[in-house]
């Protein structure tokens, strides 16, 4: 038997080539019931569509740009790394490459995937690391640039490009009363310089929790911020024991990480434990055996390339709702004694 075929699946199944085209292009064109007889058809023949002639005819590179960012530590790099990976595979499954750049700015790395898709060399790009006053968005629509973000579009209400984003807000609430219902009143909150959208969304979940058991006042001297980096989360955690709190929440694994080191550091002084939940769950804090909120990466990949994939392939489509999806905390023993 030969290698399958468009027109072989098409007679094989009974209906038009078109058909069998569209599963594979334009699936929402499809009934359901059809699409899924199809789907499966293809899935057991074994068929495999000819990307480089679809790329010719279709005037497409199937090629798909993300800009890769420089790590301040390898807590966080592994993180992303988790992503990136998913990411590669993901788009691999569906015909497409990725292509990594580097910018000095968001101001270079639009310039560059504009530049990039002009030249008929990505179809379409995924950003990463949003923020308030974020410019790429309308830049590369104005453009004409098919994009999806990881992380909402902070501040910009009007804006209307497919996103996925993860809630952060719900996540650190949930953490903070996790610590409240195990007896911690002073809760610190170890946080990333004010102005950082996903930073912010973190520390609004806290504040929310905390304000249900202490004033204002006690709210404010119970909150720090600084880089995310370790030293900055080692810095703010010393300040906070003195403050008398005894438990954490920390915007990053790398904030918690630090938070852990000035735990130990202290001078032993007081009975009890002081507790510790970081986020992002990264491999240092399943090694360590430190809680923390993971973030559902597998999903997020998922569901942007393949919003990405149909803006490519499908311009005429209905746009999609942008999706927010829930993190799990996950509470692990680790805590340092006797502060």
């Amino acid at each position: 038997m030969g290698r399958p075929t468009l027109v072989s699946l098409a007679k094989e199944l009974g209906v038009s080539r078109q058909t069998v085209s569209n599963v594979i292009n334009a699936p929402h064109l499809v009934k359901a019931e059809t699409r899924e007889r199809v789907q499966k058809a293809i899935e057991d023949s074994g068929y495999q569509p000819n990307r480089a002639a679809q790329s010719l005819r279709y005037q497409r590179s199937n090629t798909l740009a993300m800009r890769i960012y420089p790590s301040s530590d390898g807590i966080y790099g592994a993180a992303m790394d988790r992503f990136h990976h998913r990411l590669v595979s993901c788009a691999h499954q569906v015909g497409y490459n990725i292509m990594p750049i580097t910018a000095n700015d968001d101001a270079d790395e639009l310039a560059q995937l504009i530049s990039l898709h002009e030249r008929g060399s990505i179809d379409g790009c995924l950003l990463s690391g949003t923020d308030l006053g974020d410019l790429r968005p309308a830049g590369l629509r104005k453009r004409r640039v098919p994009m999806v973000s990881f992380g909402r579009p902070w501040g910009q209400d009007d804006a209307n490009h497919f996103w996925v984003d993860v809630d952060g807000a719900a996540a650190t609430e949930e953490a903070t009363r996790h610590f409240l219902a195990a007896g911690h009143q002073r809760i610190g909150f170890v946080g990333m310089v004010a102005g950082s959208g996903p930073g912010d969304d973190r520390r609004a979940g806290w504040r929310r929790a905390m304000a249900t058991v202490v004033d204002e006042a006690t709210i404010t001297s119970l909150d720090t911020a600084g880089r995310d980096q370790v030293e900055s989360g080692r810095a703010a955690t010393t300040r906070l024991v003195g403050q008398g709190a005894t438990a954490f929440v920390c915007a990053s694994d790398s904030l918690a990480f630090g938070a852990l080191l000035a735990a130990r550091d202290l001078p032993r002084t007081q009975e009890g434990d002081v507790a510790v939940i970081g986020y992002d769950d990264t491999p240092v804090a399943r090694a360590l055996g430190m809680s923390s909120i993971t973030q559902p990466t597998d999903e997020a990949v998922e569901l942007l390339v393949s919003a990405l994939v149909e803006q490519v392939e499908c311009p005429e489509a209905e746009a999609r709702q942008p999706v927010l999806l829930p993190a799990q905390l996950q509470i692990r023993t680790l805590s340092v004694s006797g502060i």
